[in-house]
């Protein structure tokens, strides 16, 4: 399955909330989620006409039923998102001090640190991969802003409020994204608006910083419209779920479709995130994406760092938008046995990754180059077993299916609750995929 995300008229948390609910995803999934984080927020979902165009609307509440916001700026570094009923109507005469998170020296400190909002979501009982792809989005929006600021990631925090709005959007798209299983994000150019922002840092043109931050090498374009269209929150989700750029409607065989709402109109267009979900190859129909990308390439040789110390850096750098982490051993001079890094990235996360390998181990250098990847169009299909249905990841090259193999997170946890041996699993579903006549 594949996702494309039409963003003609920008994209922020909340628009993404609301097009996941429309296009299917039980709007209990979103809701319960971030109400299991007991933060005293809520969401809500209603109907709203914008420019004609009937479209999902999620709300924000807090526990006195009031939409999340901040009556006097200092929102969430996060979001720009600090009151939903405020989104995409930032024009050049804005007047409320634009949330940016904090840093030393900036008024308004108080608020959750970046540590803080991580100890909430890693202490909650959110799904694995739910926690993860919410820290991901986090820690993205965290390093852009500390980027901006020239600040230790730990200097940041996000204004109390808005950090509690911020984590509903993330937690709640985390959530929904979990549950449709999506193979491959898309994304069309993105629509950032216009005019000016003004934040506690002072006045600044859309986009604002931490927004051209993330965006860095994903098209974007203005319409002309004197207001905010795309949000940092928006931004970091499209950056957690490694969103790729489309630059025309994708080749699929098209399953929903979901209008989110924003929370103004704008004159000759709609104020809606439209999402679209489908099978990435059809009959006929050759690979939907074009599979020939850029792929940062980060190395780097260790001799005197602990096995300890190398797998804790591995996981740190999954955290912060590697693609792949592996180690290999190598012969060093002198006769030393040690470590090859290699870290496989997407060209803009590569600066960020690289000083976290400076500051997390022990090496004085690295090597950073970038390669062309070629990848199968990958869908997935589903097989019933005796324990229930597995999904097989597909490889599909010019309309003809040359790869497949069972999904590991489907047998696991069926293993685990029949208690039964994983192998024996991920067997039957193969033999219930060739059951089926299937080539590979």
């Amino acid at each position: 399955m594949i996702a494309y995300l039409d963003c003609f008229s920008g994209i922020s948390g909340d628009m993404f909330l609301a097009a996941l609910a429309d296009a299917g995803v039980p709007f209990e999934v979103m809701r319960d989620a971030v109400a299991s984080l007991d933060l005293g927020a809520r969401l809500e979902l209603r109907r709203v006409d914008r420019s004609g165009i009937d479209a999902a609307k999620v709300d924000v509440l807090t526990a006195e039923g009031e939409l999340a916001e901040v009556a006097h700026g200092g929102a969430a570094a996060t979001g720009h998102e600090h009151s939903h009923e405020h989104n995409h109507a930032h024009d050049h005469d804005h007047s409320h001090e634009h949330g940016h998170s904090h840093a030393p020296g900036a008024p308004h400190v108080h608020g959750r640190s970046l540590a803080k909002i991580e100890e909430v979501l890693l202490g909650s009982a959110l799904a694995e991969g739910v926690k993860a792809s919410a820290l991901k989005a986090f820690r993205l929006l965290g390093h852009a802003e500390a980027k901006i600021h020239n600040v230790p990631v730990e200097s940041i925090h996000f204004h109390e409020v808005g950090a509690v709005d911020a984590i509903a959007d993330i937690v709640g798209v985390s959530a929904g994204c979990d549950w449709l299983k999506i193979e491959r994000w898309m994304c069309s150019p993105l629509n950032v608006g216009g005019g000016h922002v003004h934040c506690a840092h002072g006045k600044f043109p859309v986009p604002a910083p931490a927004t051209l931050e993330l965006l860095r090498d994903l098209p974007v374009y203005s319409s002309g419209v004197k207001k905010e269209l795309v949000t940092p929150t928006g931004a970091a989700l499209l950056r957690a779920l490694d969103t790729v750029a489309a630059p025309n409607f994708p080749a699929m065989s098209m399953g929903a479709t979901g209008y989110g709402a924003g929370s103004k109109d704008i004159a000759g267009q709609p104020n809606v995130l439209r999402l679209v979900v489908g099978e990435a190859s059809a009959p006929g129909l050759r690979a939907v994406e074009d599979n020939k990308t850029k792929v940062g390439v980060i190395e780097t040789t260790i001799d005197d760092a602990t096995p300890e110390l190398l797998a804790y850096v591995a996981e740190r750098l999954l955290a912060a938008g590697a693609s792949d982490v592996y180690r290999a051993p190598v012969q060093m001079k002198k006769g030393r046995t040690g470590t090859q890094l290699t870290i496989l990235c997407s060209p803009a996360k590569a600066e960020a990754l690289q000083r976290l390998v400076f500051l997390e181990t022990t090496t004085l250098g690295l090597r950073y180059r970038e390669e062309e990847k070629t990848s199968l169009a990958r869908s997935f299909a589903s097989v019933e077993t005796e324990w229930g249905a597995i999904r097989i990841k597909v490889g599909v090259l010019d309309g003809e299916i040359v790869n497949s193999a069972p999904e590991y997170e489907d047998c696991r946890m069926i293993a685990e609750k029949h208690a039964v041996p994983l192998k024996q699993v991920m067997q039957a579903a193969v033999a219930a995929w060739r059951a089926q006549g299937s080539p590979r």
